[in-house]
Formats: C-alpha cells, structure tokens, sequence
C-alpha cells in the first residue's frame, strides 16, 4: 500500500533525506530553485558606495566544484526516484551553476525537452562595469523517461501569449514592489522568484489536481501559484524562517474556481476519423473542399474518406501538407466547407461529432 503524499504541506528539513520518504513515482510536476554556488568572495558596491544586497547566505557556499556537484547529483536522483515516469522537472539557474546541473541532468538519464531563458526587464547592473550586464537565467525542462507521454499544454501557453505559439525566451520581470516579501523592511528571501514565472511554466506542464513539488521551497511562490491554479503542491524547507514566511504567505492564497481551470487540450481529446463526418451525413461523396491558405485549390471527398486534389490522394492531412510544399499541418484547420453559402474551418464538424458522441 502506498504511503498517502502529504499534500498541500510544507516539510522541514533536508530535501535528500525527505524525498526518500516519499512514495516512488508519485510527483506529476517537480520545479527545483537550488542553491547556485555563486562564489561570492568579496562585498559589492555601487558607485555611490552604498553596499549591494547580493546573495550572501550560508546554503549558497561550497568548498568546491566537486562538492557541489554530489550535492546536485544527490538531490537529482531523490527527485528522479519520486517522479513519475510521465512527469517532467524543471530546474532553474545561472551561468555559475546550470551547466553543471545540465550534465548531471544527462547522466542520470533525464531527457531535456527545452532550455528556456528568463530575461529580467529590470536586471542588476554591473556596478563594476567590467563584464556584460547578467540579465538573464536558464531554466531546463527534462522528462523523466524519454519517449513518454508528458504535459504541455500547448493551446493554453499560445493562449496566454496573444495566440502566437510561445518562445523559449521570457521576459519577465523580478520580484519586486509588493510582491516582495519583506521581514522588518528586509528582504525575506534573496531568491525569490517572480510568480509570473511559476505561473507560466506550471500552466504549461501540469493540470489542476497535479502534485507539483519544490525542493528548495524558500518564500513559497511554487505553493503560492499552485495553489492559485488548483494544483496540490509538497514544499521542503530547511530553513525554518523560510518555513514560516511561506506558511503566512500561503494562508492569505484562495484556489481559484474549479471551472475556470479546465483548458481543453486538443491533443488529449478523441481522435476522430474523417470519416465519421460522412458516416453522420455531415458531408457527402463529391463534395468539394477549399484549402484555408490557397481558396483556388479545391478537393473532392471520397466515400472511404480521402480526398482528391488533382493527381494527389490521401488523408486531409496529407493532401493539404503536400499541397503547402510540404508545411506541416492539421487538416480540420485547413480545410473549408460550404455551409449556407458561407465556408467554413472542418473543425467545426469535428467538434458537432464529439458533441454527439459519435466517437
């Protein structure tokens, strides 16, 4: 019998010994914020002499590359051992840490989907003004076990960009203002991370009742966007101010309601055959279809379903690729037909099939 997750929770502690407690494969989505080893060895200033607040903190040290390295490849494993096959693992990071992570990632036989880059509208500057401006991070997102199926939610991210499919490059900014947490007009976490981007990436690879887990939960902005999306979320905090901060934050955090968390995934619902559309009396033999992209190139069905479009045969999908030099594309959105004189998407008649449960 499987031991019940702790959901919704914040665990104290360290994260290795805490993830081997954990059921195996039983996480859906795990987003990890590690420490970045940034080798920080002397104070920084600005050139009004005030001293920067940089990442100074105690869990941010190593003795060397190589301890920090079996600490990643560590906490790595516990993470692969909990997640599921189908689930997926992003890590985020900066020039001083993520190549490192990356290769770990590859030897313990993760598969990266996609490097995906974080660009800050409102980056630190070099105060020094001897290196480029660092004005980005790379987050790494990998399945589990290459070749299985795991969730992307493609038409809710092109949704959320405008309708334009969205890039591996985000602008966003950092946590700042309000949504800075602060402790006596300081800083409560030096790495918060901006909601913005744990709403993207979560929206993207998971659906609401999904476990998401954070290893190096901090302030709490994974449980925070979780819990706004209607995911479950497991935290692990060693730092018990950090576990305190996030407990308050995520108190004050309502889920959002159920109906406005469903986005249909087109990719997830019922194939549905072509010819299910002659089969319901929805077209007919020799009717005559119009590509979206060229309206002067017609095609005529056939009564098993194909269509004709000159010396061309085959599926709508294939006759229409061919047709557009062969640009892939879907079918239902590339062809028209007629309907009280005005044409239209054959997705229209794909979505009246499944309305009826003809499938």
């Amino acid at each position: 019998m499987m031991t019940p997750l702790p959901l919704d929770t914040i665990l104290p502690g360290n994260c290795i010994e805490i993830l081997a407690s954990l059921p195996e494969n039983s996480i859906d989505l795990i987003f990890a914020d590690p420490p970045y080893n940034l080798q920080l060895k002397n104070d920084l200033y600005r050139p009004n002499q005030t001293k920067v607040d940089a990442v100074d903190d105690a869990w941010d040290k190593f003795g060397s590359f190589a301890e920090y390295d079996a600490f990643t490849r560590a906490w790595l494993s516990a993470c692969r051992r909990v997640l599921k096959n189908t689930g997926t693992l992003w890590v985020i990071g900066s020039y001083h840490n993520i190549y490192r992570v990356g290769a770990i990632l590859q030897d313990l036989d993760f598969w990266i989907l996609n490097d995906v880059v974080w660009i800050k509208d409102n980056p630190m500057p070099n105060f020094r003004g001897v290196r480029f401006t660092n004005a980005h991070e790379t987050l790494l997102w990998a399945q589990k076990k290459q070749g299985e199926k795991y969730t992307f939610n493609h038409h809710a991210t092109k949704a959320l960009n405008d309708d334009l499919q969205m890039r591996s490059d985000w602008h966003l900014p950092l946590a700042t203002g309000k949504e800075r947490l602060k402790i006596n007009g300081e800083k409560a976490h030096s790495t918060q991370k901006p909601e913005a981007l744990l709403y993207r990436l979560m929206l993207a690879a998971s659906n609401p009742g999904d476990v998401v887990l954070d290893p190096f939960f901090g302030s709490g902005t994974t449980g925070a966007v979780a819990r706004k999306l209607g995911r479950r979320y497991i935290g692990i905090e060693r730092n018990l101010n950090y576990v305190r901060v996030a407990t308050e934050r995520l108190a004050a955090i309502e889920t959002s309601p159920i109906e406005s968390l469903i986005l249909p995934e087109k990719r997830r619902e019922p194939r549905i055959p072509f010819g299910n559309l002659l089969e319901a009396g929805l077209l007919t033999p020799g009717q005559t279809l119009w590509l979206e992209k060229k309206p002067t190139i017609t095609a005529t069905v056939r009564a098993d379903g194909k269509i004709v479009s000159g010396e061309l045969i085959g599926s709508i999908h294939s006759v229409a690729k061919n047709l557009l030099n062969g640009t892939p594309v879907n079918g239902w959105d590339a062809w028209l037909f007629l309907q009280n004189d005005e044409k239209k998407p054959l997705d229209l008649l794909r979505e009246w099939v499944k309305s009826q449960k003809f499938v």
